[in-house]
């Protein structure tokens, strides 16, 4: 509300996840409400999820720097665009999109846990009482009422704001952010001349998908991993606009990269929508040391 301050209603409009009970919701609201007020405010929120962050203490002060770090780098760049070479113009468009593609990658698997642990807790339940489902928000679902609903909770400094509740939004914001700045950057005129120009057949399609995962596995689980992936390569390869997969194990950390070829950017986005592609995904949340890093580069090919 305006006044930042939240009534029972505006909390179970918010915090309601499909999971716990409308009593459960209103056991939680009176446990945060230290002051008895029936209102909670920025304080008592603050005050409550700061003693349960745990391992996210750590991430969110990460993800504050890396927002100012991201901030810094965009604002330098605005400013020495314009008078950059070609080709300093060029690796710094290919330094944002790598960026966005690193941010994107993260927010991937962060969406993955999030399903996971819905999942598995619903199966948790005891109780076959459907629970009261009020507004279900996950990262990419409903963005812009989430970025709505942080606003009026966080503070005038943008650097102080309540990490906790402003956690996943971050991601989008400078996801937004950076793909504005691609965008604007990739409409000016760079006046390249070629040295040999390519005359492309009137039905030839230009531009190949090459796909680099880099995936760090928990050593207890290689195994797993291993069926998982053989079962994934089996499904991605029959697919008609997969030119070619292969993998390359590191000798060290159980770390492996995978390269996959596709025939154009339809034919990739085609791929991420699969049901195959998603199981990987939720797997890779167990299997994982660390979030998978995907990147992806287009390049000028005939076949």
């Amino acid at each position: 509300s305006d006044d930042e301050k939240l009534s029972f209603d505006e909390f179970k409009a918010y915090f309601a996840d499909g999971v716990l009970s409308g009593g459960e919701l209103h056991e939680l609201f009176h446990t945060i409400d230290t002051h008895n007020t029936d209102n909670l405010d920025t304080e008592e929120l603050c005050d409550y999820f700061s003693k349960h962050l745990g391992e996210y203490e750590n991430v969110l002060s990460v993800l504050e720097d890396l927002n100012i770090t991201i901030l810094k780098a965009m604002d330098k760049t605005k400013k020495d665009y314009e008078e950059a070479s070609n080709l300093e113009q060029f690796v710094t468009r290919f330094l944002l999109k790598e960026t966005l593609n690193q941010l994107q990658s993260l927010q991937s698997s962060l969406e993955c846990a999030m399903e996971t642990t819905e999942e598995q807790t619903q199966q948790e339940r005891k109780d076959p009482t459907k629970p009261e489902v009020f507004s279900v928000q996950w990262p990419g679902k409903c963005l812009a009422q989430r970025l709505q609903r942080n606003n009026s909770l966080s503070s005038n400094n943008p650097h102080s704001s309540p990490g906790w509740i402003e956690a996943d939004s971050q991601w989008v914001i400078q996801i937004n952010r950076l793909q504005k700045l691609i965008d604007r950057l990739e409409k000016k005129d760079l006046k390249l001349e070629p040295l040999e120009e390519e005359v492309l057949e009137e039905n030839a399609r230009s531009l190949i998908i090459i796909v680099q995962h880099q995936m760090s596995v928990i050593e207890e689980k290689v195994e797993e991993f291993h069926l998982a992936l053989k079962q994934y390569m089996e499904s991605a390869s029959a697919q008609v606009g997969c030119f070619h997969i292969s993998i390359q194990k590191l000798p060290s950390n159980f770390r492996f990269i995978v390269y996959e070829f596709w025939e154009n950017s339809n034919a990739w986005n085609s791929h991420l929508q699969m049901n195959y592609r998603k199981a990987f995904q939720r797997s890779n949340v167990d299997f994982l040391d660390t979030p998978e890093l995907i990147t992806t580069m287009p390049v000028p090919g005939k076949y």
